[in-house]
């Protein structure tokens, strides 16, 4: 499934965070360019504060939604975000995600060139990615920058920024756990916003949970299991019936 920040978390929120609390057995591909690029350019959910469009000539004062926090509200099984110009970052994000049994979803910066263009090049930007953007790798420490000289760590339930050359002894550092059954590692992870911290891309989330088909699958047997087949004839006329009288 393919949708976007408009349809997605706008007319069609509903249906998406159902789909993902019930864990349904389906990909989700959400392109973010923080604006309706299909309808002529009006501010989305994701639009930033303040961004001035067709439909919001002042300037939008709804404040924006973080995609990736509906999806780990949702309790979503696997949650990763990548970009549209890294396209082998891209290519790997997919496959994890097909991969993955039960309900994935990926959240994907978009460039639209007509109605929001550049929207994220302060931070995929090829001049500033390395230093304003971080890849997240299962059990390894969030270190990112152009000499790959800068971390992350926890303070406080708060992310931080530090600079290895001045590390602590013992300092320890946030160390990626995708396979975190709980939702907090992931959900601290989308704290992380430009310009205070790096951006993180990559899986956020992969957990193991049993799909809405499996379990749908195995109460229809059960009930087989205990009440026979049935019979669709019986149904109909079976309980309360009535005759209409001409």
């Amino acid at each position: 499934m393919i949708t976007g920040d408009g349809d997605g978390l706008s007319i069609g929120g509903n249906h998406l965070i159902h789909c993902m609390r019930r864990n349904v057995n389906i990909n989700i591909l959400f392109v973010n360019n923080q604006i309706y690029g299909l309808t002529k350019g009006q501010y989305s959910p994701t639009s930033v504060f303040g961004k001035i469009t067709k439909s919001s000539p002042m300037g939008a004062i709804d404040y924006p939604i973080n995609a990736l926090r509906i999806a780990i509200a949702s309790e979503a099984t696997f949650i990763a975000r990548t970009l549209d110009n890294v396209p082998t970052h891209m290519a790997y994000v997919l496959e994890r995600a097909l991969k993955h049994k039960g309900v994935s979803f990926v959240e994907i910066y978009q460039n639209c060139i007509i109605f929001n263009d550049k929207t994220f090049d302060s931070v995929t930007g090829r001049d500033y990615r390395e230093e304003r953007m971080v890849y997240l790798e299962h059990g390894k420490p969030l270190v990112f920058g152009k000499n790959m000289d800068k971390a992350v760590k926890v303070k406080r339930l708060r992310p931080t920024v530090i600079k290895l050359s001045e590390r602590a002894p013992n300092e320890e550092l946030l160390v990626h756990d995708e396979k975190a059954t709980d939702a907090n590692h992931a959900y601290l992870l989308t704290q992380m916003e430009y310009p205070e911290f790096p951006v993180p891309f990559g899986v956020f989330r992969d957990i193991e949970r049993p799909t809405y088909d499996e379990m749908m699958d195995r109460q229809v047997e059960e009930a087989i299991k205990q009440k026979g087949k049935g019979s669709l004839k019986e149904l109909i006329y079976g309980g309360e019936t009535w005759t209409v009288g001409a």
